[in-house]
């Protein structure tokens, strides 16, 4: 039996996403109640050549945002790239749940074998078939943004645990 792509990754994204929401509310929260200055965490990263928590953060939503729309053969919407606050973070990571919960199974069931080219911003491009993009780029690479921020955070002494990664399962 074929699996459902909408079923792979929708839930999956708002999944994680809604947990990543969760825990930079408990990193606002941490910042309040230690004295510590929001932006101390927003820009803190786990090593020198690796992207603060604002950027795991953007990369998490596009990931989602990006992969959802290119499955359903809409274009992505951008995002301005402005955010200098959790609660701007928080509202990013919203925008993000509502467009990817925006689409039907119809909608993105029956794409695995689609033709999907991208063109990145040097220029190149890459063509993947719907399920090379969902399984071998977007979701590796979501997993790996969403990951990185929940370990900046934990690093820096927010109380996170592995439900405040998992979240709450969605149903498809």
């Amino acid at each position: 039996m074929a699996v459902s792509m909408y079923k792979i990754s929708v839930p999956i994204f708002v999944q994680f996403l809604g947990a990543l929401g969760a825990v930079l509310d408990k990193a606002a929260a941490h910042c309040e109640a230690k004295k510590i200055e929001p932006s101390a965490l927003i820009n803190m990263r786990l090593y020198p050549d690796m992207f603060p928590l604002l950027r795991q953060v953007r990369a998490a939503t596009d990931h989602a945002v990006n992969a959802t729309a290119r499955l359903a053969g809409v274009e992505p919407p951008g995002f301005a790239n402005t955010e200098t606050s959790f609660a701007e973070l928080k509202e990013r990571v919203a925008k993000a749940i509502d467009f990817v919960k925006g689409f039907s199974p119809a909608q993105i069931d029956g794409s695995e074998d689609k033709a999907i080219k991208i063109t990145f911003p040097s220029g190149a491009t890459r063509e993947y078939t719907g399920q090379s993009l969902l399984l071998n780029t977007s979701l590796p690479n979501f997993y790996f943004h969403c990951t990185t921020a929940y370990d900046i955070l934990r690093h820096c002494g927010v109380e996170l645990g592995k439900r405040d990664f998992m979240g709450t399962p969605v149903a498809p």
